[in-house]
């Protein structure tokens, strides 16, 4: 038994959208059992800065393996944490 769906009202902005939305059951508006699953290639995934604490030497170490491979070596850390992550 579906129930039916109500208006979803017009907004003068988005922070009054989103007042909105904070307050109200999306599903007294939409049918999410109609919807499908979109796919962003271009959004960038969000990232937080962090402090991490290193020996110098490992330091000097990573930076030299980055500087071998002609990347950034905070690139090549993000990629052999991930790639340690999977191989779990």
């Amino acid at each position: 038994m579906n129930k039916p769906l109500k208006t979803i009202p017009k907004f003068a902005d988005e922070t009054a959208e989103r007042v909105f939305w904070e307050q109200q059951d999306s599903t007294d508006y939409l049918d999410w059992t109609t919807a499908q699953r979109v796919v962003l290639p271009n959004l960038k995934p969000s990232t937080q800065t962090i402090s991490l604490r290193l020996p110098q030497h490992l330091l000097d170490s990573i930076k030299a393996a980055a500087n071998s491979r002609d990347v950034p070596y905070q690139s090549l850390i993000k990629v052999w944490l991930q790639e340690k992550l999977h191989s779990q």
